[in-house]
Order: structure tokens, then sequence, then C-alpha cells
């Protein structure tokens, strides 16, 4: 038994450096993560606004209209379908870097769920605390920019970490536009060795120790928020 689990291992992970092919998977996934989340918190944050001023002052109507459509598409629609229409039929035509299309499909797919987060941290934020903004002679502007807006965005830190870490594993369907992250890492390795439990547990694992990872790092973070908060 021994003797063919180390067979296996050599076979999967040793034998022309496949294990390589893992690694380089990783990065690409971190990447695509990091620049998705970025981009996503970009949108959230612009369509949190707009629906804000929109509610409070009725400006900005076909702003708002325009996000709502936004979220409603976003939301109900499954995320690999949005991944396989930027890079098939929206990019179709223009030959981009498959990491790029990646970036933007799950940016935008986040953008919607981060602009709910941030509207609710808007939202938890007492009323009266705007009239005394504005009574105190700040513009609606003024006042969100040094009043609500400090006090939300520290609110949803931690929301935001756990959208990260959602995020992340999401990334795992890029594979559908072949893009070489780390779930397509292993199903390559797999099709070359034609072992599937390896390759996928090793996948699983390296999937659980980031999350592992990044969620003791926003643990740590909520506590310092925490402290910092007293």
């Amino acid at each position: 038994m021994f003797e063919e689990l180390k067979a296996q291992f050599i076979l999967n992970f040793i034998t022309d450096d496949r294990w390589m092919s893992l690694l380089k998977g990783l990065v690409v996934t971190l990447k695509v993560t990091f620049f998705a989340v970025i981009l996503g918190f970009v949108l959230g944050f612009s369509v949190a606004i707009v629906r804000d001023v929109y509610e409070n002052t009725k400006k900005l109507k076909a702003l708002n209209f325009l996000c709502n459509v936004y979220l409603t598409v976003i939301r109900g629609t499954p995320v690999v379908v949005q991944l396989l229409i930027i890079y098939f039929v929206i990019f179709s035509s223009i030959k981009i870097d498959k990491s790029i299309a990646a970036v933007l499909a799950f940016g935008i797919n986040s953008g919607a769920y981060q602009a709910e987060i941030f509207r609710s941290g808007i939202n938890s934020i007492p009323k009266g605390q705007m009239e005394a903004g504005r009574s105190l002679g700040f513009s609606y502007r003024q006042t969100m920019v040094n009043i609500i807006m400090p006090q939300a965005i520290k609110n949803v830190l931690p929301t935001l970490g756990n959208e990260f870490i959602v995020l992340m594993k999401e990334t795992s369907v890029a594979g559908y536009i072949a893009l070489e992250d780390l779930t397509k890492a292993g199903d390559i390795i797999r099709s070359r060795t034609y072992s599937a439990m390896m390759p996928f547990l090793a996948v699983a694992l390296l999937y659980l120790i980031m999350v592992m990872f990044f969620s003791r790092l926003l643990k740590m973070f909520e506590r310092r928020l925490a402290g910092s908060g007293r």
C-alpha cells in the first residue's frame, strides 16, 4: 500500500516536475483573485455611493437605474456563465489574455456583492450622524466623505475579507476558458497520469491551506479593529 502511494506521488508530482504546474496555477489563482477584488472594490464602492445618493437626494436617477440593472443581472446569473460570455462573446473578435478576461469576469461579479456590502455599511451608521453633519454646514458629499464613509468602511472590512476568500474559491471555474489556474493545473496532471486522486487532493489541500491562512489573517485584523474601536 505504501509503495503504491509512493509510486503515485512520484508519478503525479515528481516526474517531469509536475508539481511546478500546481505552483504556477497557485500563482495565477492568487493574481486573479487579488486584481478581481480590487476591481470589485472600485465597482462596488461606486455603485453603493450612487444608490445612496439617489435614496437620500433623488439625484443620479439614470445612474441608479443602471446600477440596479447591473446588480440584478450579475447576482441573478452564474459567475461561470459570465466568464464564458466575457471571453467567448464580448472579446470573441479580440485576442485578450485569459487572465485579464478572468479578472474582468470575477471583478464584475464581486463588485455586485461588494456594492451591497458597502451599502449595508452605510446604512449601519445612525441617520443622526448625517443630520449632525448637515447641521454643521457640511454638504451631503462632505458629510459622506468626512463622517459616514470612514465609519462604514471600518464596519464592513471584515465582510470584505470574507468576500476575498469566497472569490478565491470561485476562481476555480477559470479553467472553462483554459486558464491554467490551480484547479486546471490539477486537471492537466490528471490527464497526463490518468490518476485523479492525488492531483485533486493536492488542489483541495492547497485551497484549504489558503483559506485557513487568510481566515486567520482576517480574524487577527478583526481583533485589531475591535481594539482600535474601544
